[in-house]
C-alpha cells in the first residue's frame, strides 16, 4: 500500500487537515487530565480505524502509522505513541504474540489468556511491535469468513483444509489471526493428520454454539476433502496438458509433419485416459463425502424426532391431536397461498363490479343486521334506554368492522358514501331503540 494513497484519503476525510492552526493543536502531545485531550484521542483513534477499514488492513505497523500515514511536511503527531498505547490498553489493538496458539490444547490456551490478562505490555513494547492487529477489523473479518463458509455449508459446523481457509481469509497471516481469534472464542479448532505428508485443517462452528470436540469422523472428512482438492488440482493440470497437446498436434498437422502430429496425438490420448481415471476417482470421493453429509443430516432429523416424541410424552399430548393441529396448519397455509395467488393475479372481474351491486349487498347486510337487533330487543324487553343505545352502538361498530374486512377496491367517494349511510343507519337504530324502550 502506498503512503501517498493513505494521505490522499485522509485529506478527503478530514476537510480541515491542511489548516495550520488546527493541525498544530492536533499534533501536540497529550498533557493534563484525560478530559483535556479526550476529544483529540477519539479523533486519532477513529481516523486510524477508518484508514485501516478503507484499505482492508488487518495488520498495521506503529512506525508506518507515525512516519507515513500522518506525515505533514516532515511533521508527525507527537501524541501518536500515546494513542496507540491507549488503544492497546482498551482492547482496540492486540499484538500477534497475544493471540492464542490454535495448535495448542484448550488448557494451554486458557493459561495463555490468564497470563495475557495479568501481565500487560508497556508502551515501549507496543511501539516497537511491527505487526499490531486491529481487533474491530479482526472481528469483522471473522464474521465475513463464517458467512462465506455458511453459504456453502448447511450443517452446524464444517471441516475444511488449511489451504482453503487461507484462501477465504485472504492470506497466511490473516488466516492465522482469524483462526487464533476463533479458537480463543471456542468457535474453531485446529485439525492435523500425519499421513505421507502433514494434512492441516480447521473445524469451524457455523452456529451460535461452540465448536464440538474433534472426532475420528472429522479427521476422515478432512482427509477426503484434502484428497478432493488434490484431485481437482491434478485434473486442472491434465486439462492444460490436453489443450497444449491438441494445439501442438493441429499445428504439426497443418505444417505437414505427420510424425510429430502423431506423437502429440498419442500424448493427447494418454492425457485423456488419465483425465477419465482422475474424474472417476474424484466422483467416488465426492460421493463418500455426500453420504457422510446425508448421514449427519439423518442423525439430526432422528434426534429432532426423538426430542419431539419425548416432549409429547412429557406433556401428555395425544398423537391424534398433534396430527389434527398439523392438518389445520397445513390447511391454513394452503388458504393463505390461495389468497396471495388471487391477489397477485388481480382478477379483472373485481374491477367490473358496479356501484349498484355493492349498494345492494350493503342494503342486504343492513336489513339482516336490523332483524338481528329486533330479535335482541324482543328478548331483552326490560332493558333501559342507555343499555339499548350502547348495544346499538356496538352493533353498528361491528357492521363497520365487517365492511372494512371486505377490502373492496373502490374509490374514496364511494367510501365516504358508505360511511354516511352507516352513520344515518346508526341514528335510525338509536331512535327505534328509544321508542321500543318508551
Amino acid at each position: 500500500m502506498e503512503s501517498e494513497a493513505v494521505r490522499e484519503f485522509i485529506r478527503r476525510e478530514v476537510k480541515d487537515w491542511e489548516e495550520e492552526a488546527i493541525a498544530t493543536a492536533r499534533f501536540k502531545a497529550f498533557s493534563g487530565q484525560r478530559s483535556d485531550w479526550e476529544a483529540r484521542y477519539q479523533f486519532w483513534r477513529d481516523l486510524i480505524l477508518k484508514v485501516a477499514r478503507h484499505f482492508h488492513l488487518l495488520f498495521i505497523s506503529s512506525s508506518q502509522v507515525k512516519k507515513d500515514w500522518f506525515n505533514r511536511g516532515g511533521l508527525t503527531p507527537l501524541c501518536l505513541d500515546h494513542v496507540l498505547f491507549l488503544m492497546y490498553n482498551e482492547g482496540d489493538i492486540i499484538r500477534s504474540v497475544d493471540l492464542v496458539d490454535p495448535t495448542s490444547g484448550r488448557l494451554s490456551q486458557l493459561f495463555r489468556k490468564v497470563k495475557h490478562m495479568m501481565v500487560r505490555s508497556t508502551s515501549a513494547e507496543v511501539m516497537f511491535e511491527d505487526h499490531l492487529i486491529l481487533l474491530p477489523l479482526l472481528k469483522d473479518k471473522t464474521v465475513e469468513v463464517v458467512k462465506v463458509l455458511s453459504e456453502s455449508q448447511w450443517t452446524s459446523s464444517c471441516v475444511i483444509t488449511m489451504k482453503k481457509f487461507q484462501d477465504i481469509c485472504g492470506g497466511t497471516r490473516e488466516a492465522s489471526a482469524v483462526l487464533s481469534y476463533l479458537s480463543g472464542c471456542g468457535k474453531a479448532q485446529y485439525l492435523s493428520i500425519s499421513k505421507k505428508e502433514l494434512i492441516e485443517g480447521v473445524k469451524v462452528s457455523l452456529s451460535a454454539a461452540a465448536v464440538s470436540g474433534t472426532t475420528s469422523l472429522d479427521l476422515d472428512v478432512l482427509h477426503l476433502t484434502w484428497t478432493t482438492e488434490n484431485l481437482q488440482q491434478q485434473l486442472d493440470v491434465i486439462d492444460q496438458r490436453c489443450e497444449v497437446s491438441k494445439k501442438a498436434a493441429l499445428a504439426s498437422l497443418n505444417s505437414g509433419n505427420k510424425k510429430v502430429a502423431l506423437r502429440h496425438a498419442k500424448a493427447l490420448k494418454l492425457a485423456s485416459e488419465s483425465r477419465e481415471k482422475c474424474i472417476s476417482f474424484l466422483n467416488r470421493v465426492e460421493e463418500v463425502l455426500s453420504l457422510i453429509a446425508n448421514a449427519e443430516s439423518t442423525k439430526k432429523v432422528s434426534e429432532a424426532i426423538q426430542i419431539g416424541a419425548r416432549a409429547i410424552q412429557e406433556n401428555r399430548i395425544d398423537v391424534e391431536e398433534v396430527q389434527r393441529c398439523l392438518q389445520e396448519l397445513g390447511d391454513s397455509i394452503d388458504s393463505q397461498k390461495q389468497v396471495e395467488e388471487a391477489l397477485a393475479e388481480s382478477d379483472p372481474s373485481y374491477v367490473d363490479i358496479e356501484d349498484e351491486d355493492i349498494e345492494e349487498e350493503f342494503r342486504k347486510l343492513e336489513l339482516e343486521l336490523g332483524n338481528q337487533n329486533l330479535q335482541i330487543l324482543v328478548s331483552q324487553a326490560g332493558v333501559d334506554t342507555a343499555a339499548g343505545e350502547t348495544e346499538a352502538s356496538e352493533s353498528s361498530k361491528s357492521l363497520c368492522d365487517a365492511l372494512s374486512d371486505l377490502k373492496l377496491a373502490d374509490n374514496a367517494t364511494r367510501g365516504s358514501t358508505i360511511l354516511n349511510s352507516t352513520g344515518s343507519k346508526r341514528d335510525n337504530i338509536s331512535k327505534n331503540l328509544k321508542l321500543e324502550a318508551a
